[in-house]
């Protein structure tokens, strides 16, 4: 077994491509906010409008209100947690990230703050398990290789281990709930709306940018289908998966050729209720995450949909297994599919032989599939920055299945960028002159 700090390699074991958030329609979830619990504004003009109201925008309107003295309001299409954030397997990773690569100093400076939150939370007697979901479970990256497999064996004593089979261990990673830490980020922001500095305005589509002027350069806010929402030193689109098409309508009568090719990638992950199983101690996957296609696709337009399917393993606060996941490009389709479902399950009991002891009939009555989109670019890294040509507009999105992992991280990038202070890490890099044309 290999144990891996956050600062050293993975070598040859290192995936390449995030693991994926996706939207939820059938999990059950005593997070989501209730609209009974909305903060409303009592005038529509505020210093930052944040659009989006996933972990990114609500982490980016946290670090507004928690290191400066402005104002923010969170504008979204539906609610928090209803997208991508809401769906994912909660993974506070290193382990599918490639030192030396540009996200690689993004992560590890958001893994950093997720660390000191839940650290900060202990310090003040509340427990970050409930409150976020946090558990320092660690992970393994389960390799083809013969790295000490007794060690392996002792580590996760369900994972099938053999002569050929080996694994990385990295002990500092963690995992979150997405619902509990949206719930308790929201949470912290709504407290500023007593001082006048936040406000939420759900279940509005964005329809406009509303510039200085009538048709300047400047950007003086969005409009949606009931306000007109001032944001006199920024907006910031953080509108995950819909951020390109979204870019693409504000910015249609500005004269900007900026071509955003955010674009949804489509996932299922697999979430059996009440397992016993066996118990898993860590976070797992396997290594071959980023390169692995299902050998059972044959007959669907696998070269189309570039279909693919890799073994990811959680178990949840609540005893839940979690299994994942599949990657395909379908547009905006969230239909579940049986084929991919069945697919993620023999592919999970090649590593875990008991999964083969459960009967159809049990795990088709215990079973939840999340099915959902993932914010894709092309390039791997997300796109964080100020439009070009426009004042004022800036850009979060991006992140495939790494919003959890690097949201604190790109929220302080952001806020950085917005008050004129230094960043942390190099922003340079994830730009938007070069990368949207």
């Amino acid at each position: 077994m290999v144990s891996i700090s956050f600062t050293q390699s993975l070598t040859s074991l290192t995936s390449h491509t995030s693991p994926f958030s996706v939207q939820s329609f059938t999990r059950k979830t005593q997070h989501r906010p209730s609209p009974s619990l909305r903060v409303t504004a009592s005038n529509n003009s505020f210093d930052v409008v944040v659009v989006g109201g996933g972990i990114i925008g609500l982490t980016i309107a946290r670090q507004f209100l928690t290191s400066s003295d402005l104002s923010v309001a969170v504008v979204d299409k539906a609610v928090p947690c209803s997208g991508a954030t809401g769906a994912g397997q909660g993974y506070i990773w290193m382990t599918h990230k490639k030192p030396g690569s540009d996200v690689w100093d993004l992560t590890m400076r958001s893994h950093q703050l997720w660390h000191n939150l839940a650290e900060s939370l202990n310090n003040e007697g509340l427990d970050p398990e409930e409150l976020l979901g946090w558990r320092k479970t660690g992970s393994l990256l389960i390799g083809k290789t013969s790295q000490e497999c007794v060690a392996l064996k002792q580590k996760e004593p369900a994972v099938l281990v053999d002569d050929d089979s080996g694994a990385a261990f990295l002990p500092d990673d963690s995992q979150l709930d997405a619902h509990r830490a949206v719930a308790y980020i929201e949470k912290g922001n709504r407290e500023f709306a007593t001082q006048g500095r936040y406000a939420e305005f759900y279940h509005e589509p964005v329809t406009g940018l509303i510039r200085s002027d009538g048709r300047s350069n400047e950007v003086a806010g969005v409009q949606t289908l009931k306000h007109s929402l001032f944001g006199k030193k920024a907006t910031i689109v953080a509108a995950g998966c819909w951020s390109g098409s979204l870019m693409h309508d504000l910015l249609k009568d500005c004269n900007i050729s900026v071509d955003v090719p955010v674009k949804p990638r489509k996932g299922h992950l697999l979430v059996v209720e009440n397992f016993d199983s066996f118990h898993l101690n860590h976070g797992i996957m396997e290594a071959g995450y980023a390169d692995h296609q299902s050998a059972s696709a044959q007959g669907s337009n696998v070269e189309e949909r570039m279909l693919s399917i890799s073994m990811t393993a959680t178990m949840d606060t609540i005893g839940n297994l979690v299994l994942g996941s599949s990657r395909e490009f379908v547009g905006f389709d969230t239909e579940a599919d049986e084929f991919i479902i069945c697919c993620i399950w023999e592919r999970a009991a090649e590593f875990f032989p008991k999964l083969r002891d459960i009967s159809l009939e049990d795990f088709i009555r215990n079973r939840k599939v999340r099915v959902g989109l993932r914010p894709y670019m092309p390039d791997g890294k997300p796109v964080i920055g100020s439009v070009p040509g426009l004042q004022n507009l800036y850009l979060a999105a991006g992140h495939e299945g790494g919003g959890l992992s690097m949201a604190l991280g790109t929220a302080e990038m952001v806020s950085d960028m917005v008050l004129g202070k230094p960043s942390q890490v190099d922003s340079s890099t994830f730009g938007i002159k070069g990368r949207c044309c």
